[in-house]
């Protein structure tokens, strides 16, 4: 009597113990710092656009500085464990946007429109809607998204440079002068510094030249000295140490600052929104941000992910659904959407 076959598909079938190792093993070859110097100089880069956007509203709308900065520092630290790239975790503009051009939009109204945004993409990410997006959007419209946001970045830097800056009111206040610690000299020399350092290169033979060393000629030996000097340069965290050169200047300027600081948490509370901050909110927060989240923040991440990290999983879904989580948790107690 021949016996019953066993069930193919029900062995194919992932369990919930095999997704968890897949997890965790993920994880954990995402946690791997191939170079903690090169991933220390990366971590500044979001910071030219987060800082002064938190600070804005901190200063403008009393939005709580200490909340939301440990839930976007959770939200980096999730995001990189689960996909290994680097992720924009970053406030979401148009809502920072209406929130300092009106008085009338305070924190629950950044609040209420930071989970509709949230909530919108979750439902897209979990019934599929966004990998439909992500199929049509063309890829000329993420280039020129990408292509928009990098000049409007550079152009704000320049602007940050030129002129002194009034966060409260997100306006410039005037000139810089051209010495000082905080002036245009030191500006100019900062971004010579780093465009020497990040511009250098590298020089994949320079090993060979090591080794080869004792039996080349004069010539081959300066080129040798060169690559060790292109080796030490780029090898240098230059964004990091600009910034702690920046963190130290602060206190140079005024040593009074750090009687300010208050250490520790700050304490946690659910923010109270009204059915009028609900609906501002809403009108004026999230139908403008929700066709740049879904655009830049979950599509043009996408696909950078891609040309960059073509062997890192990084779906449409899956961002839609882990973006929308996020701004569906820690929004309910103050925290920038992002």
């Amino acid at each position: 009597m021949a016996e019953a076959a066993p069930n193919s598909d029900h062995q194919n079938t992932p369990t919930s113990s095999d997704f968890s190792a897949t997890l965790l093993s993920k994880t954990k070859q995402n946690l791997i710092f191939r170079s903690k110097w090169a991933e220390l100089n990366g971590a500044m880069g979001d910071l030219g656009t987060y800082i002064p956007i938190i600070l804005a509203l901190t200063l403008s709308r009393n939005l709580n500085l200490g909340t939301t900065l440990i839930f976007t520092g959770a939200y980096n630290i999730i995001t990189g464990a689960l996909y290994g790239v680097p992720m924009p975790v970053q406030p979401m503009k148009s809502i920072a946007a209406a929130a300092i051009s009106s008085p009338d939009f305070g924190v629950p109204e950044i609040m209420a429109a930071g989970i509709c945004t949230g909530g919108i993409l979750l439902v897209l990410g979990v019934t599929g809607l966004m990998k439909l997006v992500y199929k049509l959007i063309p890829l000329s419209i993420v280039r020129g998204i990408q292509l928009a946001q990098g000049l409007n970045f550079a152009m704000t830097a320049v602007k940050y440079v030129r002129k002194e800056q009034n966060f409260a009111k997100s306006k410039s206040a005037g000139n810089r002068d051209w010495l000082g610690l905080d002036g245009l000299v030191l500006a100019i020399v900062c971004f010579c510094f780093i465009v020497v350092v990040n511009g250098a290169g590298e020089d994949v033979t320079s090993g060979r030249n090591e080794v080869d060393e004792n039996r080349v000629g004069n010539e081959n030996r300066r080129k040798t000295t060169s690559s060790r000097v292109v080796r030490v340069l780029t090898s240098l965290p230059s964004a990091f140490m600009i910034f702690v050169l920046g963190v130290i200047l602060a206190f140079v300027r005024d040593p009074h600052v750090a009687d300010h600081f208050k250490f520790g948490p700050s304490t946690f509370s659910v923010v109270h929104i009204s059915k009028e901050a609900w609906k501002n909110g809403f009108i004026k927060g999230t139908i403008p941000q929700l066709p740049l989240s879904i655009l830049n923040s979950v599509v043009a991440v996408c696909k950078l992910s891609y040309d960059l990290f073509p062997d890192k999983d990084c779906s449409a879904t899956s961002v839609s659904i882990t973006v929308g989580l996020m701004n569906l948790v820690g929004t309910w107690f103050g925290a920038m959407p992002c």
